[in-house]
């Protein structure tokens, strides 16, 4: 069963659990304090207090538990999946501070957050009809010195096969799915208004520095789209 664990999962599962340790421990360290002034309100309020509190704690930890048994591929039932991915995008601030704290990168603590959140996501096994798929990419997919303008429509590439914003285009044109090109916040939430897709795919990765020449791999952008896609939008 471990093997079901990858490196970048671990490390990311890691930094959440020690987050949440901390966390119980600050919040019973805090709770030890108030006592005295919320026995003075009320005698009834520490225990009150300490209830929630604990109830808090408890809920972190059976999150992160729930993720850990979902990696190792234990069967969970649908609602957990909607609780898990609240605790992991929670933590996640928490995980990145940890990480620097630790002199890790936060590189490798983004991809690691990423291996989990994609390991939930594909054990959702969700299905959607292809166009109400979502491909969203940042503008640095597009070769810096292409002079057309894709970020707001992508079919203005011209195809020349010097990035990967052709390929896209190519995939798209190949499943019917939507692709989009972001500068950033506010054209990805345009995309996403204009899309209304059921499931968004956001591609990233960065041989070249942050979002400079970004690359993403074709190959497992296809295999994605077609286990989002129901069987006959695939075939």
């Amino acid at each position: 069963m471990n093997m079901g664990f990858r490196p970048k999962k671990r490390l990311f599962m890691a930094l959440a659990s020690l987050a949440v340790l901390l966390a119980a421990a600050a919040a019973y360290g805090l709770w030890q304090l108030l006592v005295p002034g919320l026995f003075q309100i009320h005698p009834w309020l520490p225990q009150v207090v300490g209830w929630a509190v604990l109830l808090l704690i408890l809920a972190l930890f059976s999150g992160v538990a729930g993720i850990v048994l979902a990696i190792l591929g234990f069967p969970t039932i649908r609602f957990f999946y909607f609780w898990a991915w609240h605790i992991i995008n929670l933590l996640y601030p928490l995980a990145l501070f940890l990480g620097k704290l630790m002199g890790i990168s936060k590189r490798r603590v983004e991809q690691s957050f990423i291996e989990v959140s994609n390991h939930l996501v594909r054990n959702q096994h969700i299905r959607v009809p292809a166009n109400r798929l979502l491909i969203l990419t940042p503008h640095c997919i597009q070769l810096d010195t292409c002079p057309y303008k894709v970020t707001r429509d992508i079919s203005n590439c011209h195809q020349c096969g010097r990035c990967g914003v052709g390929q896209l285009l190519a995939l798209s044109q190949k499943y019917g799915v939507h692709v989009a090109i972001a500068t950033g916040g506010t054209l990805a939430r345009q995309a996403v208004k204009k899309a209304r897709p059921k499931a968004i795919g956001v591609l990233n990765e960065r041989p070249n520095g942050p979002c400079f020449n970004t690359r993403a791999d074709m190959g497992k952008i296809e295999e994605a789209i077609r286990s989002f896609i129901l069987e006959e939008d695939g075939q």
